[in-house]
């Protein structure tokens, strides 16, 4: 079993700057793209960003420029920069990651989610 333990939420003024931190940890043998999710108050999930193991990464138009994903594979770990804050990145944040797990003498990959974080942007 894998977890994903996510911080770094709270409340920003607009303008303001966030970091996210989103932990793995469990039956990992290796992770490929993680990635962030956000789901505002009546609307559906949507991907924000996404980084491949190799370090490519991707962004959804509304944060190109002002978010920036970064990870420390030694330790597992993804982290999201959100910069010049508006109040409609408000949403709960969601850490999305692939990981493949040896069990026994079979590899296995499956998607895991962290438990989301608040993101309020208000002043």
């Amino acid at each position: 079993q894998v977890q994903l333990v996510e911080s770094g939420g709270g409340l920003v003024q607009p303008g303001g700057s966030l970091r996210l931190s989103c932990a793995a940890s469990g039956s990992i043998f290796s992770i490929n793209a993680m990635g962030w999710y956000r789901q505002a108050p009546g609307k559906e999930r949507e991907l924000v960003t996404v980084i491949t193991s190799a370090g490519m990464t991707n962004y959804t138009d509304s944060v190109k420029g002002r978010f920036t994903i970064s990870r420390d594979t030694a330790k597992n770990t993804v982290y999201l920069q959100m910069d010049t804050l508006k109040p409609e990145d408000t949403a709960v944040y969601y850490c999305n990651a692939e990981v493949v797990s040896l069990i026994g003498f079979k590899f296995e990959r499956n998607h895991y989610w962290g438990q989301g974080t608040q993101v309020t942007v208000s002043s």
